[in-house]
C-alpha cells in the first residue's frame, strides 16, 4: 500500500479523532458465573468491572440450559455448519430453531439468518424487491441495518417522521390504493426506548393495503406472555405481516430472523443473496438459541425481576437529577450531549469506578445527543445498583456535567 492510500485511511480516522467520535474498544472476559461480572483485560493485567451496557439482556447467554444445548450439539455434530444451507445441507437443529421461532410469534413459517442486521438487510430488500412497484415507507429512527435493507431494495421509498401517524396516513393516501406499499418500523427504539403504536400502524396498513414488516430485535424475549416481543404485549401479533427479530440479544446467543406467512418466507429463503450466498449458522449456537426461546416462552420469572431491575436503576438515577430519556421500556439512556465528555465519562466510570458502559455518539445518535445506554438485566442486583448510582453521581461531578431541576431527570429528545 502505498503513501497516497495510507493517508487516506489516516484522514478518515483523523475526522473522527478530532469530532471526539473514534471509538476504542476495551477487551472483556465475560463470566458465565458471576455475569454482569466480567475481566477488564488490561496491561497490568485483569481486573473485576461491571457491565451495564450489554444487550444480553436477561443473561440468557450464561444460562445452564443455553449452554448445555450448545454442547451437547457440538459434540454431536462439530462446531462449524460446513457451508451455506444450499449447499452443506440444513441442520436439524436449525430446523427446529425456526419451528420455534415460527411458534413465538404465532407465524407460519421463520427463516433464519446469520445476524439481525443480514435479516433486515436482506429480509426488506428481497420482500419489496418481489413486489412490483414497491413504494417501502420507513420510519425516520429506523436501525441502520433497515436502512441498509431499504436501499438495496432499489425501490422507491417514503420515510415518514418517527411515530408521526399523520405523516405517516399522508404518504399512504399520496400513492395509488393498488400499488404495492411496505411500511417498515420498529417496537422498541434502542437509543431512546420509546415504543411505536403498532395497533395505529397496522390500521393505516388496512385502511390503505400496505404490509407489515416490524422490527422488534429489543422487544422478543422481554415482553409479551412468552417474550414474542412487544406486539405480543399489546395483542397485535397477528396483524403483523412479517416480524423480524434477533437471537443476539434477549436470547443471548447469536443470529437473526424472520416470521410469517409460508409462501413469503419460501419466497425469500429462495432469492435472499444475504441468505444464499452465507455460511449457515453453525448447529451448536442454533440449539443454543432454541434452548433460550424454549425456555423463555414457558419461564416469566426473568421478566418479572427485569422490570423491577430497571425500575430501581431509573428510580436511583432520577434521584440523582441525571438528564435521563423517560420511557416505559427496559432501556435508560442518560444524555451527555457532547462526544468528548461522554468518552471521558465512561472512561471514568471504568478506571475509577470499574463501571463498564459504553459512550454512544454520532453517527448512533445525532450530534448532540450524546449519551449513555444502560441495560440493566436481572441478574443487576441491589448492591449493584447502589454502586452505579455512586459512581455517576462522582462522575457527573468530577466533570461537571449538567444536571437537572426536579426529583427526576428528563432530557428533551
Amino acid at each position: 500500500m502505498t503513501d497516497r492510500y495510507r493517508r487516506a485511511f489516516a484522514q478518515a480516522l483523523d475526522q473522527i479523532k478530532v469530532a471526539g467520535e473514534y471509538r476504542s474498544f476495551a477487551t472483556l472476559q465475560r463470566r458465565a458465573e458471576g455475569f454482569p461480572l466480567a475481566d477488564w483485560i488490561t496491561a497490568d493485567g485483569p481486573r473485576a468491572i461491571a457491565m451495564w451496557c450489554a444487550n444480553d439482556y436477561l443473561g440468557m447467554g450464561r444460562h445452564p440450559a443455553v449452554i448445555g444445548a450448545l454442547e451437547e450439539t457440538a459434540r454431536a455434530s462439530g462446531v462449524g455448519a460446513g457451508g451455506t444451507r444450499n449447499i452443506a445441507g440444513t441442520s436439524a437443529a436449525i430446523v427446529e430453531l425456526e419451528r420455534e421461532l415460527a411458534d413465538l410469534h404465532g407465524k407460519e413459517s421463520a427463516l433464519v439468518f446469520t445476524s439481525g442486521y443480514v435479516a433486515n438487510q436482506a429480509g426488506i430488500a428481497t420482500l419489496a424487491r418481489l413486489l412490483p412497484d414497491c413504494l417501502i415507507i420507513s420510519d425516520s429512527d429506523n436501525h441502520n441495518s433497515m436502512i441498509a435493507g431499504v436501499r438495496g431494495a432499489g425501490c422507491e421509498k417514503a420515510i415518514f417522521k418517527h411515530n408521526d401517524l399523520a405523516d405517516l396516513e399522508h404518504i399512504l393516501a399520496s400513492a395509488p390504493r393498488e400499488r404495492a406499499k411496505l411500511i417498515v418500523f420498529e417496537s422498541v427504539y434502542s437509543m431512546d426506548g420509546d415504543v411505536s403504536p403498532i395497533h395505529a400502524v397496522c390500521d393505516l396498513a388496512q385502511r390503505y393495503d400496505a404490509m407489515t414488516y416490524i422490527d422488534e430485535v429489543h422487544a422478543v424475549g422481554l415482553y409479551g406472555a412468552r417474550g414474542g416481543g412487544y406486539a405480543e404485549e399489546v395483542g397485535a401479533m397477528d396483524r403483523l405481516d412479517i416480524v423480524q427479530g434477533t437471537l443476539g440479544k434477549a436470547f443471548g446467543c447469536l443470529g437473526g430472523y424472520i416470521a410469517g406467512d409460508a409462501v413469503m418466507i419460501d419466497a425469500v429463503r429462495s432469492h435472499a443473496h444475504g441468505f444464499i450466498f452465507t455460511t449457515a449458522m453453525p448447529p451448536p449456537l442454533a440449539a443454543a438459541a432454541a434452548a433460550a426461546v424454549r425456555h423463555l416462552k414457558a419461564s416469566d420469572d426473568e421478566r418479572a425481576l427485569h422490570r423491577r431491575r430497571v425500575a430501581a436503576v431509573k428510580s436511583a438515577i432520577g434521584a440523582l437529577r441525571l438528564p435521563m430519556i423517560a420511557n416505559p421500556t427496559h432501556i435508560v439512556p442518560v444524555i451527555v450531549g457532547d462526544a468528548r465528555k461522554c468518552k471521558a465519562a465512561t472512561d471514568r466510570l471504568l478506571a475509577t469506578h470499574g463501571i463498564y458502559v459504553q459512550p454512544i455518539n454520532y453517527p448512533t445518535v445525532p450530534r448532540g445527543g450524546e449519551r449513555l445506554r444502560l441495560t440493566p438485566t436481572p441478574l443487576h442486583d441491589q448492591p449493584l445498583i447502589d454502586a452505579l448510582a455512586q459512581a455517576l453521581d462522582e462522575t457527573w461531578t468530577a466533570l461537571d456535567l449538567p444536571r437537572v431541576s426536579g426529583a427526576a431527570g428528563l432530557a428533551a429528545e
